[in-house]
C-alpha cells in the first residue's frame, strides 16, 4: 500500500522536508498543505525596476552545513555569492554617531584589543575590564543564564551594551536578558568551562584552518527566492495545496485525521467547506502557535507547552533613492543597540552589501523595525512605519529627500524566542511528542532560527519519518 505523508507549512522548512523525503522514500505519497498563496514562508524576493528587493532573509551563514549542503543537493553552489568586498565595513549606532565595528571579532567576541584601543564605540574603562576577562574566575555551575548577564559578568556593562548586545539583537529580535545562553549560544559557556576564560578560549590552541569554500554569508545575484524556486522544480509528485489551511489534527486508525478548508482546486471545496484527509504521518512546519492550534484536541499538555514558546514581530521597510539623494555608504550598514531606545533594529545598506540590488545611480536601503518584549509593530499603518524608517535615515544618514518608492513588509509573531528554561521547553516538547508515533515537527523554534538551522531541523524530521515508516524502517 502506499504510505503516504503529509507536511504542513511551505516555509523553507516545509520545501525542504518534501525535498528530501522525495529522494529518500520516492514511493512514499507526500502532500504538502499551505494557507497562504505562496511557497517560501518569509523568503521572497521582488524583482521590480531593476531593483531586487528581498522580502525577508537576504543571505545565509555558510558555516553552518545546512544550507550549503542544499544548495550542493540542488547543484546550486556556483550561483552562490558573498556580500560586495568594497564595502566591508559594519557600524553600530550610538549616541547619535556611527562607530565602526571593531576587528578581530570572534562570532560577537571581542578578542583584538589593540583594535578595541582604537575604537570610537568603548571607552578606555571598557576596554580596560575586557582585558581583564582572563583574570575573572569562571562560574562552573551548571543551569541556564540570560546573554546578558553571561556577557556582562565576563566583559563589563558597557562591551554588553555597546557591541554585543546589538549585534546579537539583529539574530533574535530579542531581549538578552531573557534570551537562554545554553539555547543561543552554548559555545560561549563551553568556553568559560574548558579554559576557564573566553579570551583564553578564542586564541589559545586554535587549530589552523583551510580557507573556507565560501564567504561567511551568501545569497544568490537575483535574491534568496532562488533557492526557494530551484527547491519547488524538484518537487515533482509532490502534491502541493496552496491557500489551504489545516484546522484540527486528530488521531485516526490509520494515522492522523486533519480538518482542512481553503480554495486549492484539488480539494474542490466551497468557501466554509470542511474536508477531512487521512495521512499517516504528519510534519509540523508551522510556528508553534499555530500547532498549538492544531493539536489543542489532540493532546492539551503538547499543545500548551507549544503555546509557552514566544514570538517578537518584526516589520521591514525597503526604501529606493537616486544616488546623488544619498551620502556615500561606505559599508554594508549599522546595527542598534537597546540602549538608544529607537524602535529601528537596524539598517542595512542593500546595494552595497550586494552587488546588483539597485540599477547605476540608485541606491537600496532596508530598516528593521520591532523588538521582543515592545509593542506590536505590524499593527502600525503604513505611515507610522514609513515615518519611523525614514526618521531613522534622516538622523543618522542626512537623507531628507522622499524615496523613489517603499515596500513594507509586516511579520507578525514571526521571529521565536530562545527565552530563558528553552532546552527544558524542547525536551518536554519532545517528551509529548513522542507519545504520538507518525507526528513531527521542524522549524525555527527548536534549534536555531537561520535557514541553514531550518534545513537540518527538516532533514531530521525525514530521518524520523522514515525510521517510523513500515517500510522504510532500518533501511537508511
Amino acid at each position: 500500500m502506499r504510505q503516504n505523508v503529509t507536511i504542513i507549512g511551505g516555509g523553507i522548512t516545509g520545501l525542504t522536508a518534501a525535498y528530501w523525503l522525495r529522494r529518500r522514500a520516492p514511493d512514499v505519497g507526500i502532500m504538502l498543505i499551505e494557507a497562504s498563496g505562496h511557497l517560501g514562508g518569509k523568503i521572497g524576493t521582488e524583482r521590480f525596476e531593476g531593483f531586487v528587493l528581498e522580502w525577508g532573509p537576504d543571505c545565509f551563514l555558510s558555516r553552518k552545513p545546512g544550507g550549503v549542503a542544499l544548495c550542493e543537493a540542488l547543484g546550486i553552489t556556483a550561483e552562490l555569492v558573498g556580500r560586495d568586498p568594497r564595502y566591508e565595513r559594519t557600524f553600530v549606532r550610538r549616541h547619535g554617531r556611527l562607530h565602526p565595528l571593531p576587528a578581530g571579532l570572534s562570532g560577537m567576541i571581542p578578542t583584538n584589543l589593540d583594535a578595541l584601543t582604537h575604537s570610537s564605540l568603548l571607552s578606555a574603562a571598557a576596554v580596560e575590564r575586557i582585558a581583564q576577562e582572563p583574570d575573572l574566575p569562571p562560574q562552573m555551575e551548571n543551569g541556564d543564564e540570560s546573554v546578558a548577564d553571561f556577557v556582562t559578568r565576563r566583559l563589563g556593562r558597557e562591551a554588553f551594551e555597546n557591541l554585543i548586545e546589538p549585534l546579537m539583537g539583529g539574530i533574535y529580535a530579542g531581549r538578552a536578558d531573557q534570551l537562554s545562553l545554553a539555547a543561543t549560544f552554548p559555545q560561549l559557556r563551553q568556553l568559560e568551562r574548558k579554559h576557564g576564560s573566553l579570551l583564553k578560549g578564542l586564541t589559545q590552541n586554535q587549530p589552523a584552518k583551510d580557507e573556507p569554500a565560501h564567504p561567511p554569508f551568501v545569497s544568490f545575484p537575483e535574491g534568496m527566492q532562488t533557492l526557494v524556486e530551484r527547491l519547488v522544480t524538484q518537487l515533482d509528485g509532490v502534491e502541493i495545496l496552496l491557500d489551504t489551511a489545516v484546522s484540527r489534527i486528530e488521531k485516526s486508525v490509520n494515522g492522523y485525521r486533519l480538518a482542512v478548508m481553503g480554495q486549492s482546486p484539488i480539494l474542490r471545496l466551497h468557501s466554509g467547506q470542511v474536508r477531512h484527509l487521512q495521512s499517516q504521518a504528519v510534519i509540523l512546519t508551522t510556528p508553534t502557535f499555530v500547532s498549538s492550534r492544531l493539536l489543542a484536541e489532540l493532546d492539551t499538555g503538547l499543545a500548551a507547552a507549544l503555546a509557552d514558546i514566544p514570538y517578537a514581530s518584526t516589520a521591514l521597510v525597503n526604501l529606493a533613492f537616486d544616488e546623488a539623494d544619498v551620502p556615500e555608504l561606505d559599508g554594508y550598514g549599522y546595527v542598534i543597540p537597546l540602549v538608544e531606545g529607537s524602535e529601528a533594529l537596524a539598517c542595512t545598506w542593500s546595494s552595497r552589501k550586494w552587488h546588483g540590488r539597485a540599477p547605476d545611480g540608485k541606491v537600496l536601503l532596508r530598516v528593521y523595525i520591532g523588538r521582543y518584549g515592545d509593542d506590536d509593530v505590524t499593527a502600525y499603518d503604513d505611515g507610522r512605519l514609513l515615518s519611523i524608517a525614514q526618521n531613522e535615515i534622516r538622523q543618522m544618514l542626512d537623507i531628507t529627500t522622499e524615496p523613489l518608492f517603499q515596500r513594507i513588509i509586516r511579520y507578525p509573531r514571526a521571529m521565536p524566542q530562545y527565552n530563558l528554561g528553552h532546552l527544558d521547553r524542547i525536551t518536554h516538547i519532545k517528551t509529548k511528542l513522542a507519545a504520538h508515533p507518525g507526528l513531527f515537527m521542524a522549524g525555527a523554534a527548536f534549534h536555531g532560527v537561520g535557514i541553514p538551522d531550518c534545513i537540518v531541523s527538516a532533514e531530521t524530521a525525514v530521518e524520523e519519518v522514515i525510521g517510523q515508516l513500515p517500510h522504510y524502517k532500518g533501511t537508511l
